[in-house]
């Protein structure tokens, strides 16, 4: 069996060293020419994730690569105060870690060449036709090949999906704008152990110190209304200030990090609550082009690992390429669909709209952190497995 894979991100390198291991062969397509430039700041892999990587001998790859040890997310208030702990679930090859996103990328892309799997770069994936004995790829440059199956790992815009019959969707808008910045030298004491997320009065921060100094952070805004391409590119200085005068009052350590970050990244959060189909004959969807969430679930990248790690087990237990494809998604969707539920649900909390509100939530969270979001009630998130057999 032959698979192209469209997408050399997270979930797609991942895949084709599963799919190797089953004895697939397998080739990236991958629309950027160079290997680095993926977008976005930093995640955090939660336990599940390790999981996957491990099982497919790439947890200490990756724990190679610059990372903040993150077993537990602490969470405090505007002033500072603390309001509870939570944990990102237990891993049996060390702590759940945050590291750059570009970082992971790299790594799990450098690693499946090294493992012999072929990549295709600068060939973006723009449709395809199939029938009986396969499938052919159509590239944005008029490259065709075929395949037994396609997966479009091609991110929450994917062009795979895209390509699908029947009703299109859209990314939905979150009601929320991510910004974010590293800082070298920050003078802060290495935040051991946990990122720090602090309920600011106006907006939502989070950050974490590496043991060098250096301060990863990034910053929730809310806004109703999504903003234009022009309304994203108002600058460095033009960020800076809006979220300075946001965090006016709040844990000084905020603004003081955001005016000293030289270069800050902007964009506004999407996801994909419900995609109708994920499966077309041999063709599938895996990753955030099948169900991107956002930040707030901290479950991206590991939702894309466990994907890719099933897809294999049902394409080894099931002969038929449509029906193996058919299984993925009937296992996967319900779990994915939840998470990016949670996701969406987290993320209505960090842009509060009256000082009521703030008063209510910062007064009912250590209750809440105490009794309600403990271990225990996230180990359906954490504490998941892939399934070893698509029986």
């Amino acid at each position: 069996m032959k698979a192209i894979i469209a997408g050399a991100g997270i979930a797609g390198p991942v895949a084709a060293i599963a799919l190797q291991e089953i004895g697939v062969e397998v080739e990236l397509f991958e629309a950027r020419d160079a290997m680095d430039g993926d977008e976005g700041l930093f995640l955090t892999l939660a336990s599940n994730g390790h999981s996957v990587l491990d099982v497919l001998g790439l947890d200490a790859f990756i724990r190679a690569e610059p990372h903040i040890p993150t077993p537990r997310i602490a969470f405090l208030g505007a002033r500072g105060n603390r309001l509870g702990t939570v944990s990102n679930g237990r891993s049996t090859t060390g702590a759940p870690i945050t590291l750059m996103r570009r970082s992971l990328h790299r790594a799990l892309s450098v690693e499946a060449e090294r493992r012999g799997i072929a990549v295709r770069r600068g060939c973006a994936v723009t449709g395809y036709r199939q029938d009986e004995n396969g499938v052919t790829v159509r590239c944005a440059d008029g490259y065709e090949q075929s395949a037994d199956i396609l997966i479009g790992a091609d991110g929450i815009g994917s062009k795979v999906r895209a390509a699908m019959p029947g009703e299109q969707v859209l990314p939905s808008y979150t009601g929320l704008i991510n910004l974010g910045g590293i800082l070298p030298g920050s003078g802060l004491a290495p935040t051991t152990g946990e990122m720090r997320m602090i309920w600011g009065s106006r907006a939502f921060f989070g950050y974490a110190v590496r043991n060098n100094g250096e301060a990863w952070w990034f910053a929730n805004i809310g806004d109703a209304r999504e903003p234009s391409r022009t309304e994203m590119h108002k600058g460095r200085d033009g960020w800076a200030d809006q979220l300075t005068a946001l965090f006016a009052g709040d844990l000084p350590l905020m603004p003081d990090l955001i005016s000293r970050t030289s270069e800050i990244h902007a964009y506004p959060i999407h996801d994909l609550p419900h995609v109708p189909r994920w499966c077309d004959g041999r063709v599938v969807l895996i990753g955030d082009a099948a169900h991107a969430t956002s930040p707030s679930s901290g479950q991206g990248a590991s939702l894309a690992l466990e994907d890719a790690a099933y897809l294999a087990v049902c394409l080894r237990d099931i002969a038929d390429p449509g029906a193996a494809l058919a299984r993925f998604e009937a296992e996967r969707r319900p779990r994915a669909e939840q998470i990016v539920a949670e996701g969406r649900r987290r993320g209505a909390y960090k842009a509060p709209r009256s000082s009521v509100q703030m008063w209510l939530r910062d007064a009912l969270m250590p209750f809440v952190f105490r009794f309600l979001v403990t271990e225990k009630s996230l180990a359906w998130i954490h504490d998941y497995r892939v399934p070893q057999t698509a029986a």
